[in-house]
Parts: structure tokens; C-alpha cells; sequence
């Protein structure tokens, strides 16, 4: 065996672990379009280096395709509208317990399938979730109506207390948690901070 071919092929392993972590901790599941296709880019350069053009332009385009990568997210950090252009945002697939035929649609989700991720995470019934939304990394994200959501932590010290004491003891005026759904169901992003947007 060429002693060559095993030095460029353990060099191949090292750098390529290198580019991708400087290019972030995603599971394949997780990652934005921009990322799979930089993914794709970088696994086809390193397994199978640039015909007659060496190791070092190999890791050369590698290097500008991640390089390219990060000015992307830093461009989708900075700017909320160029995020929606890139990668695109969550879309809404179910509202108050019915579903958006209209975003299903468009999203080429057939309902059988929604259905089946709604089991997997260990839904029964449409009827059940308040909102639910098809994120940009493809997971489904949602949240389910108050009446269909486990009891918290709270819930149940406050039952212990009514118990106890038999009314409940009002611990500051609590206000509604913001609901995380509700830019994506309103398409408003004034609740988002500054410098965020």
C-alpha cells in the first residue's frame, strides 16, 4: 500500500473534522439548507479530492465553502428579512386545533404524514394541539391546548397549597408567558429584540 495515499487520507479525516466543527454542532436533522448543501459540498471534496488539482485545493474549497457558511448564518443573524430568503421560516400547519390546508399545500405535506410525526411525539388528536408549525430544519414544533397539557411543577404545588390551605394564595399578578408561536401564526416580529432582527 502507497504510504502517500495513508498520510493524505489520514490528513483528509483531520481537516475535515476541523472544517466541520468550525462549521457548527448539527445533527443532520438540524441543519438549514444552506448548511446541508455546504455538507454535501465538503463530503464529496474531502472523500474524493478535486480531479488533478491535489489535496491543497481540495482543502482550499473546503475552506471557502465554510468560510461561505458562516458569512451566510452571520448574514441570517443580523437581518431577519434575509433569514426568511435563506432558510427559510416556520410555517403554521395547524391553528386552534384545525388544520392550514393551505400551508400543507404548499408545504407538500400530505396529512397522513403530519399525523404520523404528531405520534411520534406522542400526540392522539389534532383536536388537541393549539398551534403547531413545520420548522425551517424540517421538525415539527408545537404547543398543545391548556386543557390537553401536562401538569407543571406549578400546577401541582398550587393544588398541595389549595389543598392545605383551601384557597390559593395569589404569588404576585403572574402575566401569560409569550407564546413563541405567536410571531409565526401573526407573520409579526415586532416582540423580536433589536438586535436581533
Amino acid at each position: 500500500m502507497d504510504l502517500n495515499l495513508i498520510w493524505q487520507t489520514l490528513l483528509i479525516f483531520v481537516i475535515g473534522n476541523i472544517l466541520l466543527r468550525i462549521s457548527g454542532r448539527r445533527s443532520i436533522s438540524q441543519m438549514t439548507i444552506p448548511q446541508t448543501v455546504i455538507m454535501i459540498g465538503i463530503g464529496t471534496l474531502l472523500i474524493q479530492p478535486v480531479t488533478g488539482q491535489g489535496l491543497w485545493a481540495t482543502f482550499g474549497v473546503a475552506l471557502i465553502l465554510v468560510l461561505c457558511l458562516i458569512i451566510t448564518e452571520f448574514i441570517q443573524v443580523k437581518f431577519d428579512s434575509s433569514e426568511t430568503a435563506i432558510s427559510g421560516k416556520a410555517v403554521p400547519v395547524i391553528e386552534n386545533g384545525t388544520l392550514n390546508e393551505n400551508n400543507l399545500r404548499k408545504l407538500r405535506l400530505p396529512v397522513d404524514k403530519l399525523e404520523a410525526r404528531l405520534r411520534q411525539s406522542g400526540i392522539s388528536a389534532i383536536n388537541d394541539v393549539e398551534f403547531a408549525t413545520l420548522e425551517s430544519s424540517g421538525q415539527l414544533g408545537y404547543t398543545l391546548k391548556n386543557q390537553k397539557q401536562p401538569a407543571t411543577k406549578e400546577d401541582i404545588h398550587k393544588l398541595i397549597q389549595l389543598i392545605q390551605t383551601g384557597q390559593l394564595m395569589n404569588q404576585n399578578a403572574q402575566t401569560q408567558p409569550q407564546n413563541l408561536f405567536t410571531e409565526t401564526i401573526t407573520k409579526n416580529s415586532a416582540n423580536v429584540p433589536k438586535h436581533l432582527q
